[in-house]
């Protein structure tokens, strides 16, 4: 398998596999190569399937990523599994292939000098259907990549797939992608978030995690200009983490932000021990269910 890298660091040619637990993390990484794509005129196409297709674009709009204005014009498009995969009556490799290549074709036309592809896998976890056109199609996809008009990253779910499938998909590509995981237990995860770039904490924290929180902060404040502190998914934080987020945003110039995204009691804490005492530090309120 290869050394999984940032999605930053995908190009144009790169066949990458992605597997994922988290389907916060995995939108992420999803968004920032969507975005990517966008940025640098690139055509984007996405297979979605855990997320419906009309859902998919607003996910990438929570992530910065102006989704509806580019499936308006044209440079995006998300089409679902039952419309493609399973179109017919069932999976097909050959016409996968097929279609990708009508749509390299297309892009061409259309003036895109690459095709950014992103394909989530799970339709073929669902138990009517086998894997075997899902291998078929990571064996012959791969000619696809040798002029440099293509670039992919193919998603799988560790909680969907055996341990063979998943150890052939990282074999059948060239590229791994993943996250940067700062601190990972059963109380506490902290990654890198891409896209809005900055950080994201989820479970609990306390003084005795204060080393990666403080490494994650500073590798963001290297690479954002403003950093976005994602802590929807906290649960629990004391003043100490407080105290660190705070420090580090009193530490920026004026022309840089950090954008804290909380809820409940990690707002409160927020609210009970100030941010006044930090111009560039906004501490906003997240709606809706963890």
């Amino acid at each position: 398998m290869a050394t999984p890298q940032s999605v930053e660091d995908l190009g144009p040619g790169d066949h990458a596999c992605l597997t994922f637990s988290d389907p916060e993390e995995r939108l992420d990484i999803l968004a920032a190569f969507v975005r990517a794509g966008l940025d640098q005129g690139h055509k984007v196409l996405c297979f979605t399937d855990s997320v419906p297709p009309d859902r998919l674009p607003v996910e990438l709009e929570t992530r910065a990523v102006s989704a509806l204005d580019a499936i308006a014009r044209g440079q995006l498009s998300v089409e679902g599994s039952d419309g493609t995969w399973l179109a017919d009556g069932g999976p097909s490799a050959r016409r996968m292939v097929d279609l990708l290549v009508r749509q390299l074709e297309l892009a061409a036309r259309q003036g895109y000098p690459v095709l950014r592809m992103t394909a989530d896998m799970c339709w073929a976890s669902r138990p009517v259907i086998g894997t075997d056109q899902l291998l078929a199609f990571e064996s012959a996809v791969d000619a696809l990549f040798s002029d440099g008009r293509l670039s992919a990253i193919c998603q799988y779910d560790r909680d969907s797939f055996d341990a063979v499938t998943l150890a052939f998909a990282a074999a059948a590509h060239t590229r791994a992608v993943a996250g940067t995981v700062y601190h990972d237990d059963p109380l506490l995860r902290i990654c890198r978030q891409h896209s809005p770039p900055g950080i994201r904490v989820a479970g609990e924290i306390d003084f005795t995690r204060a080393e990666p929180l403080t490494q994650a902060i500073s590798e963001a404040l290297r690479l954002d200009r403003d950093i976005h502190v994602n802590l929807v998914q906290l649960r629990y934080i004391d003043a100490a983490c407080v105290s660190i987020i705070r420090q580090a945003a009193a530490s920026l110039p004026p022309n840089r932000n950090m954008i804290v995204s909380c809820r409940g009691l990690v707002h409160e804490m927020f609210r009970l021990l100030g941010t006044t005492d930090a111009d560039a530090l906004r501490v906003q309120m997240a709606h809706g269910q963890p």
